[in-house]
């Protein structure tokens, strides 16, 4: 007997209904990470939608540590049955051998610290979801059942090898960089270097998915709301300068004030003019 449809040329069609939205401040999906990250001192927030009883849903939840968030890619239009993972080489692996957003049902399973209740609104830790997400779910995270540390991770597991060995390349900054990082540490707080170290050091070649490309001049590399331009000589790495993902004409619409870093990023222009061009190239 056929588990699918008697009409098999047609697609069963499921409906669900979100039980709440994340409130992270997280407006562009660069901001969430493609893990949580509980180094961070982050604060995130769970609000449920009223009227469903979903306060007497939550009696006994707050005894536990963790819970897993089922949720939706609700920024994603599309799949693709092979995609680029950010870590290892660039090279193309099975959507379903991956954590990746482009999936044929988008929906996203996330592990968070729980740091408390109040009411329908729950208070958690780190997450890499980005604002406004749609949450189907809360199912209690319990480390017998969920943790097998022991288990294989396929790709993932030589990932790990080869990112535990010394870094392969030196990276170094230009005089111009080097101000610039200095200027945005100081005066903003702003401080992607040791990023910049981390990706290059491992692998300074062009990658799509951690937004390193060639120019005519060199490589770019994309780092949140800013970029790098670098060059490669056998296995050292040259930043040769800084600059904003935005252009200035974006920064100056109206409503773009949200952008991540923005005031900072009109300071650069204004400091460094010329920034914004060969970044660009």
């Amino acid at each position: 007997m056929s588990v699918f449809p008697e009409n098999e040329s047609s697609e069963l069609a499921l409906t669900l209904r979100p039980i709440g939205y994340i409130r992270t401040g997280k407006a562009v999906k660069f901001q969430a990470g493609h893990q949580p990250d509980e180094r961070q001192d982050e604060d995130n927030v769970l609000e449920l939608l009223p009227g469903h009883n979903y306060e007497t849903a939550l009696a006994d939840l707050a005894g536990f540590d963790r819970i897993w968030l089922v949720w939706w890619f609700h920024r994603n239009e599309g799949w693709r049955p092979q995609v680029i993972p950010p870590r290892g080489p660039q090279r193309r692996r099975g959507v379903f051998a991956t954590r990746s957003p482009h999936r044929p049902s988008p929906l996203g399973l996330t592990p968070v610290l729980l740091r408390g209740i109040e009411g329908r609104v729950l208070r958690l830790g780190p997450c890499d979801l980005v604002e406004g997400t749609p949450v189907f779910d809360i199912k209690p995270y319990v480390p017998t059942y969920d943790s097998f540390p022991e288990a294989r991770a396929g790709w993932i597991d030589e990932v790990d090898a080869l990112e535990a060995a010394p870094p392969a390349f030196r990276v170094v900054g230009s005089a111009l960089a080097l101000e610039q990082a200095g200027w945005l540490r100081a005066g903003w707080g702003i401080d992607f270097w040791p990023k910049l170290e981390a990706i290059l050091g491992r692998d300074p070649t062009p990658h799509r998915t951690r937004r390193i490309r060639k120019t005519e001049t060199g490589y770019a590399i994309g780092c949140g709301a800013w970029r790098a331009l670098f060059t490669v000589s056998e296995n050292m790495v040259t930043v040769t300068g800084l600059g904003p993902a935005y252009p200035l004409r974006f920064l100056q619409r109206e409503n773009y004030e949200a952008v991540p870093d923005h005031d900072a990023q009109v300071a650069f222009l204004s400091r460094w003019p010329d920034s914004e061009l060969p970044l660009r190239a």
